[in-house]
């Protein structure tokens, strides 16, 4: 009986663990397996996954999670359901297993921005991934199968050590966006040109050549291309030029634009090289008058001796300009390789010899649509006013040929005083061109005084204006071209890492001396001490040093830029004055908003004030602290000082704000485990 009694027990326990949810063992299953997959990775947490037993894990979605370490991907090829995987802006390391991109339900994936590396092959016949950004890592091989990715339609490869572009490629029939830019790839790109899908195409910064547009595919099927940084040879036809832009063809070898010039009779052809155009100086050598040729039956006799003088004049017409281009290359070799797939390209842009078809008023439009307008009849009535360099003779018809007609090109951001255009004027002179819309109704005579007082506040943490024009009622300001990033996007967008950085306004990063874009000391509590205090001088040296205290009026990150030593300066200071706003609490309330960004991490909306303010009252100020900092010693009860700077700063109340002198000793009085250097005098 007893024996009866256990066996009923027995059969009661298996059919209820039977009549458990199914769903619920999967979800389980999916769960452990992501655990096992991650259990190697620093800064993981499994709790970021919901347990709910009516959705079984279909997509994975770790970006930007400060994870470190390696993956053990085998895990993940048994979740079935995996739609979607962005592990993007963290610092994984390691290979990639075959079987992952073999995932049958794999659709998506994204592995932008780690330190993976090795090769990229897929171990099973086929992969069902669409897209795939493999971009800023270290692979270096994409292994022999790399067709068994047929359907592709995105793939992102930029910023790789590839070498070599596989034949494979041309089983991609339905790719449709291709980034290979920066992969250190040689030979000839003819693998592409069978990929007749391709509408986004980036091939810059290579060491690529070949025929141009013959080993490419169809251009008239592409919306994007990018060749730039190359040594490719051949012809652009003129409606192609026009189509894909000058920044398309930097430093893309020696090529030729095609019937540029509208008389056809004329063969003076246009070379693309080292950043500008060039008209070659060789004239035709053919004699003016000819000696009338007498009849002959043997007519092919004359057309074989023109053809061979014919050849003989472009061969020594292409040994020329093959000398020149090696000389020039030679001087360049010892400067920085820059890399950039589009309009944020450091770089001098290709300058078209100006041509006005028609007299002013001038108007330009910006991107959002909006549009500006130069009332003058002569572009070159409008002088440029240099303050470093006042012998320089230019005028806005220099401004427009650098800027291409500031196109679209040439855009650099639409900022709150209005949009931004990068150019580089004569003397290699790197500037960005600001139009302050808001000071169209300032009367000429201030604008002058207002922009060379502006140019006379000289300190290590301000950016002044380099220069001015004033076009009708558009004025427009010259600043140095920073080559680092603006505050917003170091603290904000790039990833955790050590390293150099290139450009201060583009959607990523580019290269300098061949090293990955990432966020130098982000982590580092003394670099963002440091940065703190650089602004804090910058302002006070406005508030403090003058007769009369300069406003700046919107003090934010991204008017905070880096200087090659990560010092800060400040930009855009005093042209709040066009306006009739600001005051210098507004300038300390600012900067209280800058700090508090920088301690937390978070930006810093009126929602964020007013949370780390109630935080601080209340004695918590280190719960408010951004969780990427390293601490360590002393730093937790620095950083919370550092927070009650902020604290006293964004006072409701203007008058109980302190003045910026005091808030930099405040800072100066706080210092990280660092030496801060010779102290600045304001």
């Amino acid at each position: 009986m007893k024996i009866l009694f256990t066996l009923f027990i027995f059969l009661s326990l298996f059919t209820f663990s039977k009549s458990e949810s199914p769903c619920k063992n999967n979800t389980d299953l999916d769960l452990y397996l992501v655990s096992k997959a991650f259990s190697s990775v620093y800064g993981f947490n499994i709790s970021w996954f919901n347990s709910n037993c009516s959705s079984p894990i279909t997509e994975i979605n770790l970006s930007s999670r400060n994870l470190t370490g390696i993956v053990s991907w085998k895990y993940l090829t048994n979740l079935s359901h995996l739609h979607t995987i962005d592990l993007s802006n963290n610092s994984l390391k390691g290979s990639v297993h075959p079987l992952f991109w073999s995932i049958s339900s794999l659709v998506q994936v994204n592995l932008s921005k780690n330190k993976l590396g090795g090769a990229v092959a897929v171990a099973r016949s086929s992969s069902s991934i669409q897209r795939l950004d493999l971009s800023f890592n270290r692979f270096t091989n994409l292994g022999s199968v790399f067709y068994g990715f047929p359907n592709l339609t995105s793939l992102d490869l930029s910023h790789n050590d590839i070498k070599s572009l596989p034949f494979w490629f041309t089983n991609l029939t339905k790719l449709e966006n291709l980034s290979i830019s920066s992969c250190n790839i040689y030979g000839n790109p003819e693998p592409l040109s069978h990929i007749k899908s391709l509408k986004h195409l980036d091939v810059s910064v290579n060491h690529m050549d070949g025929k141009f547009p013959n080993d490419f595919p169809p251009l008239s099927s592409l919306n994007f291309l990018n060749i730039s940084f190359n040594n490719f040879t051949g012809e652009i036809p003129k409606d192609q030029f026009a189509k894909f832009g000058n920044s398309s063809f930097i430093h893309a070898g020696h090529l030729q634009i095609k019937n540029l010039l509208p008389n056809p009779k004329n063969s003076s052809q246009l070379h693309i090289k080292n950043h500008n155009f060039t008209t070659p100086t060789h004239k035709k050598m053919l004699p003016s008058r000819h000696k009338p040729i007498k009849p002959n039956t043997h007519k092919k006799r004359p057309k074989s001796r023109k053809k061979v003088l014919t050849i003989a004049i472009s061969s020594a017409s292409a040994f020329l300009i093959l000398a020149m281009g090696l000389v020039i290359l030679c001087l360049y070799k010892r400067r920085k390789t820059l890399a950039r797939k589009n309009k944020w390209l450091i770089s001098k842009p290709i300058q078209i010899p100006f041509r006005m078809d028609k007299s002013g008023p001038f108007s330009f439009e910006t991107e959002s649509g909006n549009s500006w307008v130069a009332d003058i009849k002569e572009p070159s009535s409008a002088a440029v006013v240099m303050f470093e360099k006042p012998l320089m003779n230019l005028t806005f018809k220099d401004l427009i040929a650098a800027t291409t007609h500031f196109g679209k090109e040439s855009l650099l951001a639409e900022g709150r005083c209005g949009p931004v255009y990068r150019a580089v004027l004569p003397g290699d002179l790197h500037v960005a061109i600001k139009v302050l819309e808001h000071a169209r109704e300032l009367a000429h005579d201030d604008a002058i005084i207002l922009f060379e007082q502006l140019s006379r506040l000289k300190h290590p943490n301000l950016l002044p204006i380099s220069g001015y024009c004033i076009a009708g009622k558009e004025k427009l300001v010259l600043y140095e071209f920073i080559s680092n990033g603006d505050l917003h996007r170091w603290l904000h967008e790039l990833p955790t890492a050590t390293t150099n950085v290139e450009d201060w306004t583009t959607d990523t990063w580019e290269l300098q001396n061949g090293s990955q874009i990432t966020s130098p000391g982000k982590m580092e509590w003394h670099t963002r001490h440091r940065i703190a205090v650089g602004v804090a001088r910058g302002l006070a040296y406005l508030h403090h040093a003058q007769s009369k205290p300069v406003v700046h009026g919107h003090l934010v990150l991204s008017n905070v830029l880096l200087a090659d030593d990560f010092e800060p300066r400040i930009a855009d200071f005093g042209l709040s004055q066009n306006q009739a706003e600001g005051s210098s609490e507004t300038d300390v309330y600012d900067f209280g908003v800058v700090l508090v960004e920088l301690l937390t991490g978070k930006i810093g909306s009126d929602e964020t004030i007013k949370w780390v303010r109630r935080l601080v009252k209340d004695g918590l100020g280190a719960d408010a602290l951004d969780s990427r900092l390293r601490l360590g010693g002393d730093s937790v009860s620095e950083m919370v000082e550092c927070l009650r700077v902020g604290y006293l700063c964004t006072a409701e109340t203007p008058n109980k704000r302190p003045r910026m002198q005091q808030v930099l000793g405040l800072l100066k009085d706080i210092q990280p485990h660092y030496q801060l250097g010779k102290t600045q005098n304001l």
